[in-house]
């Protein structure tokens, strides 16, 4: 509302109203919205009114380790930790031998175990050799496989494995890390899955997505690649349990340590953790 200079103001303003009037520049009168006040009770805080943890205190319950050897002691702690929640870990895919866990283990990306279990029975039963997967026409093995998802690349890749196998290395699933890299599908995880738990040969740690989600929040690294987080596990974790670590960790990934709202309040693990994303 404005008014020429040396005249009254027509309009009186509510006590009631929210607004305050202040003179600007010329004598110009503007209206300011005024500050709502808070209630005197909610400026008070109870003696017994419950706060909310800020994420620092929720941090404050895992400190990080200062020193090489203090987190070496940490380590030990955590691995003997998931020894006692997962004793009977094993590799989730079902199979009785090598090469049913090298197909299972191809099938498995982007795919649950648990889909893959469901189709492999069925799977193994109508090709129950290498010899008969290298038979077979990629586009007819998509169809039996369809469920898993990818399952055009993962055909190729299944019948490209078993011709390799048969016609270099004799029907049997090779025993190195060397040999196991030539064959098509298989990359360094689904060939630390096949030596790990076929042949319990420890070459290296297996890193799928729960394995890197979990070594990230428990600072076991800062990579985002998986063969470099694998450089840093193989680090710090002992080799005798390379094997069973990546059972435990898909375990408790699958259980606790989910991607979203981890369980962290039921976790025996949570007084050693100090990750960003802690519910507890």
């Amino acid at each position: 509302m404005v008014i020429q200079p040396g005249k009254k103001l027509r309009q009186r303003m509510r006590p009631t109203e929210r607004m305050r009037t202040r003179f600007g520049e010329n004598g110009i009168i503007v209206k300011v919205k005024a500050p709502k006040k808070r209630p005197a009770e909610s400026r008070q805080r109870g003696s017994g009114q419950k706060k909310t943890r800020t994420h620092a205190q929720v941090q404050a319950y895992g400190k990080r380790p200062k020193t090489a050897a203090e987190r070496k002691v940490r380590v030990a702690e955590i691995l003997g930790l998931l020894a006692k929640m997962y004793p009977d870990a094993v590799c989730a895919l079902h199979h009785s031998n090598p090469w049913e866990l090298l197909v299972a283990t191809i099938l498995s990306a982007q795919c649950t175990d648990k889909r893959v279990n469901e189709v492999t029975p069925g799977l193994f039963a109508k090709y129950p050799t290498p010899q008969d997967f290298a038979a077979v026409a990629p586009e007819v093995l998509a169809q039996d496989i369809r469920s898993t998802g990818f399952f055009n690349n993962k055909a190729k890749s299944i019948v490209g494995a078993a011709k390799k196998v048969v016609s270099e290395f004799g029907g049997q699933v090779p025993r190195t890390m060397e040999e196991l890299l030539t064959i098509p599908g298989a990359a360094r995880k689904t060939a630390n899955v096949v030596l790990g738990t076929a042949y319990n040969i420890a070459t290296g740690v297996v890193v799928d997505t729960h394995v890197q989600r979990i070594s990230a929040r428990l600072d076991f690294t800062k990579e985002t690649d998986p063969v470099k987080i694998e450089q840093d596990l193989i680090k710090i974790i002992p080799q005798d349990r390379w094997i069973v670590f990546a059972h435990r960790i898909i375990l408790h990934g699958r259980a606790l340590c989910v991607a979203r709202n981890p369980k962290c309040a039921e976790c025996a693990i949570n007084p050693l953790c100090y990750a960003k994303d802690k519910t507890a």
